[in-house]
């Protein structure tokens, strides 16, 4: 079973997606309430008992020995405030994300399987692997750089290695690899409304 939950800090700002276990363990843990369409909230005992005269779940439910409980759509925590303060971790998904998925070299895009990830100084001349190093390539141009710097192969950069700002909740939210739910649709709104934009 796979079932995301959107979670929201105490003042129902969209912070994480965590997967249903985590989202019942806070829950369980009475970290965390369940929100529903009209933004009540539920600690478990009461999720748990309206979860015995729910007909269906959007998300399914889990059922144990002595009852069944209803996977929650949306949660929030009872006492986090904030928002989360981070960087982007150098991943490769990110990394793909970053780029766009485009070719640095050629500036054209391709899927995950066409591209490559290039260091832009060599490794074998000490060339780090990090944000400043690192681009994606597709195949026929990595070939074509192969171990040297782009100048020596006849090549330039279309677009720089830069390192991607933390966008907060925007970047948790529209950067996650999961399906968008209709319940979370207003608390994403949220977070598209009130981010601050780059100057």
């Amino acid at each position: 079973m796979s079932a995301d939950v959107l979670v929201l800090n105490r003042n129902f700002y969209a912070i994480q997606i965590a997967d249903w276990r985590r989202a019942l363990t806070l829950l369980y843990c009475d970290h965390a309430r369940v929100v529903d369409d009209e933004y009540r909230t539920y600690d478990f005992e009461d999720w748990r008992e309206l979860s015995q005269i729910m007909a269906t779940s959007p998300s399914g439910f889990v059922t144990t020995p002595t009852f069944r409980i209803a996977i929650p759509e949306v949660i929030a925590l009872k006492r986090y405030d904030r928002l989360p303060v981070g960087e982007v971790k150098f991943t490769r998904r990110n990394i793909y994300e970053h780029y766009s998925y485009r070719c640095c070299y050629c500036g054209y895009k391709f899927g995950t399987q066409e591209l490559n990830l290039e260091h832009v100084l060599p490794r074998s001349r000490g060339g780090k692997t990090d944000w400043s190093n690192i681009v994606t390539s597709c195949i026929p141009c990595n070939l074509r750089k192969a171990d040297r710097l782009p100048v020596e192969a006849g090549m330039k950069l279309l677009i720089q290695p830069t390192k991607p700002k933390w966008q907060g909740s925007a970047s948790l939210v529209f950067r996650a690899p999961v399906k968008i739910k209709a319940a979370w649709q207003r608390f994403i709104d949220s977070v598209y409304w009130n981010s601050e934009l780059e100057p």
